[in-house]
């Protein structure tokens, strides 16, 4: 069940290979991403020292959170991913200029996980071509429509 998905991305970026995280959180974060308090917007996805880490992710607390906790809403938070996938994510981010970017946060068995991509970054005559296309398959899907309806 999909809690916020990052729209932008596959504006942006060409998803090549997608992988399931689950992320490192205070009990508040928790309650805020169960009200539907994240975005992924402006987001993204670092790796350092072999950990991995999502920045610029931001949960706003909720109103009754606890007096003593003070709340930060964009601090980095650390992924949690098999050390295989880690060392396969390094080489192709570092060799083959690879991006990873978060594509969607959801609930699997009642834990919050995020889907990252593996991504490469669009020109502007790339986006202008997925546009085109979008827009062409939208008048083929209409024209059917159409005709299913006159037939």
């Amino acid at each position: 069940m999909s809690i916020v998905q990052n729209k932008k991305a596959y504006h942006d970026y060409f998803i090549e290979d997608k992988y399931e995280a689950g992320l490192m959180l205070h009990g508040w974060e928790v309650k805020a991403i169960r009200a539907g308090r994240v975005q992924l917007k402006e987001a993204y996805v670092v790796i350092k020292n072999g950990e991995v880490f999502l920045i610029g992710a931001h949960i706003s607390a909720l109103a009754t959170a606890s007096t003593h906790v003070h709340p930060e809403a964009t601090r980095t938070r650390k992924l949690l991913l098999h050390a295989a996938e880690i060392s396969k994510l390094i080489g192709k981010v570092e060799r083959a200029g690879y991006t990873l970017v978060p594509i969607d946060m959801h609930y699997t068995r009642s834990h919050v996980k995020l889907q990252i991509g593996l991504a490469k970054g669009k020109k502007e005559h790339d986006k202008r071509e997925t546009a085109k296309n979008r827009e062409s398959n939208i008048e083929i899907q209409r024209a059917m429509r159409s005709h299913n309806k006159r037939g």
